[in-house]
């Protein structure tokens, strides 16, 4: 049975940094693509950042330079790094993972950038 858990979220002001992981069970994990999306309030679920089958990185340009993705495939965890976050973060983050063209998703972990 494929897991995938999310911890991290939480509330941080404007400017600050907060890191997410996603640890995941149930797969063989150094064959995945895995990444992160968000869904804020009202709008479509989007891509944040993502590794590509060939190792690259996808990160989207509203986060780009503040963001960072990683993967340590021994911990089997995917992380998410993010600084310098401003209200428009705000948003539901989900974990993805990507297996031989099966798509698995976490449950979520909100973040709250607020004042």
């Amino acid at each position: 049975q494929v897991q995938l858990v999310e911890s991290g979220g939480g509330l941080v002001q404007p400017g600050g940094s907060l890191r997410l992981s996603c640890a995941a069970s149930g797969i063989i994990f150094s064959i995945c693509t895995m990444g992160w999306y968000r869904q804020a309030p009202g709008e479509q679920r989007e891509l944040v950042a993502r590794f590509t089958s060939d190792g690259d990185t996808n990160v989207a340009d509203s986060v780009k330079g503040r963001f960072t993705i990683s993967r340590d495939n021994a911990k089997r965890t995917v992380s998410l790094q993010m600084s310098s976050l401003n209200p428009e973060d705000t948003a539901v983050y989900y974990c993805h993972v990507n297996c031989r063209n099966i798509n698995y998703w976490g449950q979520g972990t909100q973040v709250t950038v607020s004042s």
